[in-house]
């Protein structure tokens, strides 16, 4: 399955890109195993979710949880927490 991915912030700088197109493996169906893929491709997804409970994501702009299924998804958003000011 083709996913767009886009970094924002530190997991951008981290990543090197701002985001990029990926082919999952069949493996991986849901969000946090999204993550858990991207931590253990190279060192760069290595370092920028070697603390996967610190980052928030969106699935085709909504916000979700690790557990939230991949079918059918166009877009996830990947960042750190954001806050207000």
């Amino acid at each position: 399955m083709a996913l767009n991915i886009a970094y924002f912030s530190w997991v951008r700088e981290r990543m090197g890109v701002a985001g990029e197109m990926v082919d999952l493996p069949a493996d991986v169906g849901d969000l946090g195993a999204l993550i858990a893929w991207l931590a253990a491709r190279d060192g760069r997804g290595a370092l920028a979710f070697a603390e996967p409970n610190r980052i928030r994501a969106a699935i085709d702009g909504s916000m979700t949880g690790s557990d939230a299924p991949l079918a059918g998804v166009g877009e996830v958003a990947l960042f750190p927490p954001v806050t207000g000011g």
